[in-house]
């Protein structure tokens, strides 16, 4: 009976509300064309949304009354627009949406660990949002890194504006961050590519320059900060489905394979909010046949991320992210030879890796808008890697990591970011040995605008690190800069920041051998360190219906005591017998200046949308003498003076498609015995001559087309390396043949 009159009072509750509902319809269009906009989010209360169809149409039943409704759309002003809806009755709200400067306003965090629009900043920072990810069937953040000029990935080691080499996979100058926390392996001090989670990446953040004021250790070429979307009123549900295939090298020869060598993934998200609670749900699945044998991979990633609003305190907000990810991989480290065997790996180099890798990150934020803002989050930090046929080299890690921050308004013109955090890691390796850390920190930096179009920014950090009981001395770095807004869209800047780096454990003892390769450990490496500096301009412009902005900047870098894994006789640390191998030491001397340019562009014509994109970096990186400060004239290694890139974008009405075209210059220098004709050849048979005639510029095209099946649902297709180029990173590592990939995604 009781289940009886529930049902009933559901019934009626129903029956109330469809009588006290309205409806509300109308169409956005473009206020210069009139053209209508597809995509346009439609906010009109919370956890309520909807978009807008390929004619520019959308509709949405409501509670009679008054509702507010927001209109969003990317490069495009947001419009604000209120109507009264009668019960029974439909009201008809038509917009159009004026154009905006294209990104010059878009907001980001990371540079001065605040909200800030991006033409205030006094340093450089590329923002890569989550749609670009998606269109060109982005596999992870590795491959994404290559694809902004001024930086290039080399076999996991990321260098930004030829601030690092190649260190063999250990030692990363290019911090890793993921919703403003390190994510840096505590045994290698690397980068784990695939665990950063571009399924639920809202925009990544790359700041280029040295920037241990705010971050410490391992920035000291720059910072990556991949943030994660926060669930909003419009629950969403994103999803792909993708399957690949590489093709034939252009050198026949080097194609090993009879059948063919596939790849594929799948990724799903979810981002809701439930109440009070925000609740955001990850999950991606990879698998490759590599190109190359013995270079396959597969893994699997899931993460959840729970945020909960307080009702009783305003402002507080608590909760935690949760990820994990299972691989198992063969890396890729020496060929057969330079002609058949080029794609193949010797097989006395092959090694399996099964790897677990997890974090789990509690947070409490207090948002006091008369006052300040405090932040308390944590970071617990896994790793487990297991080699089955070479235990030797087995290791794993535990690392907790802790940080406060107050960011407050002292007065009308001056405002305090300032915190400390301290970590703590264990690491457990028959690779490395049994050692433990400790990091110490803390930092403040205040900004100025003593007027309203300037912006004066200085901060100061003091860090101490200590391995196995021995501390290393208290470091203190300092950052300033400066921000002028000469103009409505015109911005100067002028901004120097130190930077330093504490040597990984890895750099200090690691202690094995791959094929011929034998690598000696070194406990008496010293920390690394340098400062940059810059000037630019960013100027936005709207001409018409077309719109962007152009960003122009000259830098010059100084580091000193890098660490280099040199080449020669050093003795064995079980036997004492000297042999032939390679060791890190503190040798290279580094002066770096350049200048870039970025230029960004959309305009419609009609029923097109168009949108490019373009970047030129040019460095010139030599060795200095620490004793002169002068240039030797010697080029540094694994450096390439000139990249660029260029991304052009088509959509109208279900068809969106694309070019991309990457250029790099040839690499300067690499270590002389690669290229030594008895050492060269028995390290990598048949590369000094490759070397020769295959170090040289190149140009990748890639294309993408997409078909937009419903509102809801689209089908692309990719082409990477359309034209088959053969380029190599790293000595004897031959970066990806032309591959296709089929993808259908959706969203909901």
């Amino acid at each position: 009976m009781r289940f009886a009159w529930s049902i009933l009072l559901c019934i009626q509750a129903v029956l109330c509300f469809a009588q006290n509902e309205g409806f509300v319809r109308g169409r956005v269009t473009d206020a210069d064309t009139q053209e209508p906009l597809f995509g346009v989010h439609v906010i009109y209360g919370k956890g309520s949304g909807t978009i807008t169809s390929p004619d520019g149409t959308y509709s949405f039943a409501v509670r009679a009354g008054t509702v507010s409704i927001s209109f969003q759309f990317v490069g495009y002003k947001t419009v604000t627009e209120s109507v009264k809806v009668k019960a029974k009755d439909t009201a008809v709200l038509n917009v159009a949406l004026e154009t905006d400067v294209y990104q010059i306003d878009q907001i980001v965090v990371s540079a001065d660990r605040m909200e800030k629009k991006a033409s205030d900043l006094t340093v450089t920072m590329n923002v890569i949002k989550q749609e670009y990810l998606s269109r060109i069937h982005i596999k992870d953040a590795e491959e994404l890194m290559n694809r902004i000029p001024g930086i290039e990935v080399l076999d996991g080691q990321a260098s930004v504006r030829g601030g690092s080499g190649f260190s063999y996979g250990v030692g990363s100058r290019v911090l890793a961050l993921v919703d403003g926390l390190p994510l840096m392996a505590a045994d290698g001090g690397n980068i784990k590519w695939n665990f950063l989670p571009l399924e639920q990446i809202s925009q990544v953040e790359v700041i280029k320059g040295a920037s241990s004021v705010l971050y410490g250790s391992s920035a000291l070429n720059g910072v990556i900060n991949f943030r994660t979307a926060d669930a909003t009123n419009i629950p969403q549900t994103t999803f792909f489905a993708e399957s690949g295939v590489f093709d034939k090298p252009e050198d026949k020869i080097k194609a090993w394979w009879h059948s063919p060598r596939i790849f594929s993934s799948a990724s799903f998200s979810h981002l809701r909010r439930a109440g009070f609670t925000d609740v955001g749900l990850g999950l991606y699945l990879f698998k490759e046949n590599s190109y190359r044998k013995f270079n396959d991979e597969q893994y699997g990633r899931i993460s959840v991320k729970i945020k909960h609003h307080s009702a009783r305190k305003e402002g507080l907000a608590y909760g935690a992210n949760v990820s994990a990810e299972r691989t198992y991989k063969t890396d890729f480290v020496l060929w057969e030879n330079a002609g058949a065997g080029a794609l193949k790996q010797d097989t006395s180099s092959v090694s399996s890796l099964y790897q677990t890798f997890f974090t789990v990150d509690p947070f409490v934020s207090l948002v006091r808008t008369t006052s300040a803002r405090h932040d308390l989050r944590f970071r617990i930090l896994g790793c487990e890697n297991s080699f089955p046929v070479r235990k030797q080299n087995d290791a794993r890690f535990l690392s907790a990591y802790g940080e406060y921050q107050i960011g407050k308004k002292i007065a009308d013109v001056l405002q305090l970011i300032s915190g400390f955090s301290a970590s703590y890691s264990i690491v457990d390796s028959r690779f490395f040995g049994d050692h433990h850390g400790m990091n110490l920190a803390g930092f403040a930096q205040l900004e100025a605008q003593p007027v309203k179009k300037l912006r004066l920014v200085a901060g100061v950090r003091l860090e101490q690190n200590s391995l196995d009981d021995v501390n290393d001395k208290i470091v203190p770095v300092f950052r300033s800069g400066i921000n002028f807004q000469a103009g409505e869209y015109t911005f100067l800047r002028v901004s120097f920041g130190q930077g330093y780096r504490y040597p990984s454990v890895a750099e200090k003892y690691a202690s094995t051998t791959l094929g011929s390769v034998k690598i000696y450990p070194n406990t008496g490496i010293q920390s690394e360190k340098g400062w940059s500096a810059e000037t630019g301009i960013k100027q936005g412009f709207m001409l018409g219906q077309s719109s962007g902005q152009v960003d122009l900047c000259f830098f010059y870098t100084r580091n000193s005591n890098m660490i280099e894994f040199l080449f020669g006789l050093y003795p064995d640390p079980v036997t004492g017998i000297s042999g032939p191998g390679f060791r890190a030491e503190n040798f290279e001397q580094a002066m770096i200046y350049g200048s870039e340019i970025e230029f960004t562009l959309t305009r419609n014509f009609n029923r097109i949308r168009t949108a490019m994109d373009a970047g030129y970096s040019y460095i010139y990186p030599v060795e200095f003498s620490r004793y002169t400060g002068e240039s030797t004239g010697q080029y540094l290694k694994y450096r390439r003076k000139h990249s660029a890139n260029m991304n052009l974008s088509l959509s109208g009405g279900k068809i969106i498609t694309g070019l991309h075209l990457f250029a790099r210059s040839r690499i300067l220098r690499i270590d002389d015995i690669f290229l030594n004709e008895v050492t060269g050849e028995q390290i990598l048979p048949g590369f000094p001559d490759y070397w020769k005639s295959h170090n040289k510029s190149f140009l990748l095209v890639d294309t993408d087309i997409g078909y937009l099946i419903s509102r809801r649902l689209t089908v692309s297709l990719v082409v990477k390396n359309l034209t088959n180029v053969e380029y190599m990173g790293r000595p004897g590592d031959i970066q990806p043949v032309r591959n296709f990939s089929l993808r259908l995604s959706g969203r909901f």
